[in-house]
């Protein structure tokens, strides 16, 4: 594939509003989990919780999309000078020639939570004045975005579970490569919610600590919520040498089991692989991979054995510790992890993880490096086995 310019992007989780904050929460290893105090909800686990989140508001002339997961979506927008740069695309290239392409596993599933708890005694009918459309369907982000940013060109909701915020880059891609876009804007966003937390909870994934990736000793999930964007345009004229670049994508769907990943990792193995070729280059070019590494032992035990298999030796962590899982928004987020990775010369080391499991072949990295990254792969797999790595490189590192 020919490199995309991953021009603008921003973040927003329980580490940091914005990248700025992200960065320095990375650097310090400073996570954001916490006992859970979410709502009513009465679990034993850590959660990832965006604490601003409740001050924000949607316009008025917006008030049909208002669900935490939009208002969310908002906040990160007005992070970074976001939103005012796809603005400013709108002017060079037009409404309706900017996509809109978003990721999220429940959407606005809260606000429908909500409204089941106020229907109507005699009839089991939902209160009058819920919205289903704007706020709990997941189309109503990318619906909401293209509202709030004034964009008119294509839109979809990516939801493949766990890999739907990495898989948004994809869909932009096709759309660029095919013309009928000039530029997209991408990414994922998933808020807490009572269908995850006890969902999860149901399935024995939950940790009763801050998540331990790749330990010894892990013993589940932690559950986060996350929002982040990026802007995605054709790579043409000169670069400067710290611009981000979209190299490759691949994906895969293993379909081995509803929950639970291929044993063997086949299905992340392909993906990664697909990506090397995608980006026409060799494993001993990628200098970091951020892991999907969600703290499971199935999951981090299938995704070591691809790594083994794929990417021996290279040095990797997963930023769930710091982050937790911010499930559909996750493949976004990390993304732009990378993206900092690699413009500011930092390998992020795992945080919680204190005895890397030596069952799992893999070169995990626990205290951060500050050293010239060239390519930096993030991973994301999702319940189903639907799998999606992307890889990002330095404007410098690459010919095109």
């Amino acid at each position: 594939m020919s490199p995309l310019l991953f021009s603008h992007f921003t973040a927003t989780s329980c580490i940091g509003t914005g990248v700025d904050a992200t960065l320095s929460a990375l650097r310090a290893q400073r996570g954001g989990l916490a006992p859970c105090r979410f709502g009513d909800v009465r679990l034993d686990t850590y959660v990832g919780e965006v604490p601003a989140l409740n001050a924000v508001a949607l316009p008025p002339a917006l008030s049909a999309f208002d669900s935490r997961n939009n208002r969310l979506a908002q906040l990160a927008l007005e992070q970074d000078g976001f939103a005012a740069r796809v603005r400013e695309a709108l002017a060079r290239y037009g409404a309706d020639r900017i996509g809109v392409f978003l990721g999220t596993s429940t959407a606005g599933v809260l606000q429908t939570e909500l409204a089941y708890r106020q229907r109507d005694p005699a009839t089991g009918a939902l209160p009058p004045g819920f919205n289903y459309g704007g706020t709990h369907n997941p189309y109503s982000l990318p619906a909401f975005l293209r509202q709030y940013l004034g964009l008119a060109g294509p839109a979809a909701a990516v939801s493949s579970a766990c890999s739907s915020g990495a898989k948004a880059f994809s869909s932009a891609r096709r759309m660029l490569e095919a013309g009928l876009i000039d530029a997209a804007v991408i990414g994922g966003v998933d808020s807490l919610c009572y269908t995850t937390l006890y969902g999860f909870n149901s399935l024995e994934l939950l940790s009763d600590q801050p998540c331990r990736p790749y330990d010894l000793a892990r013993n589940g999930i932690s559950i986060g919520e996350g929002a982040a964007f990026g802007l995605l345009e054709r790579a043409g004229g000169a670069l400067d040498g710290d611009a981000i670049l979209l190299a490759g994508i691949g994906e895969s769907s293993d379909a081995h089991h509803m929950s639970t990943p291929h044993p063997q990792g086949l299905g992340a193995r392909l993906a990664m692989e697909q990506a090397l070729a995608s980006a026409g280059i060799a494993p001993a070019q990628v200098d970091y991979v951020n892991l999907h590494g969600t703290a499971t032992r199935s999951n981090d035990a299938a995704e070591a054995l691809a790594m083994a298999a794929v990417l021996p030796g290279t040095p990797c962590s997963s930023t769930k510790g710091a982050t937790g899982h911010a499930l559909g928004a996750a493949g976004a987020l990390e993304a732009v992890i990378c993206a900092l990775a690699l413009r500011h010369s930092l390998l992020p080391g795992g945080i919680n993880t204190t005895q890397p499991d030596p069952a799992l072949d893999v070169n995990y990295v626990l205290l951060n490096r500050d050293t010239p990254l060239r390519y930096a792969m993030s991973n994301a797999f999702g319940f189903g086995g639907s799998n999606c790595s992307l890889l990002f490189a330095r404007a410098d590192a690459v010919s095109y």
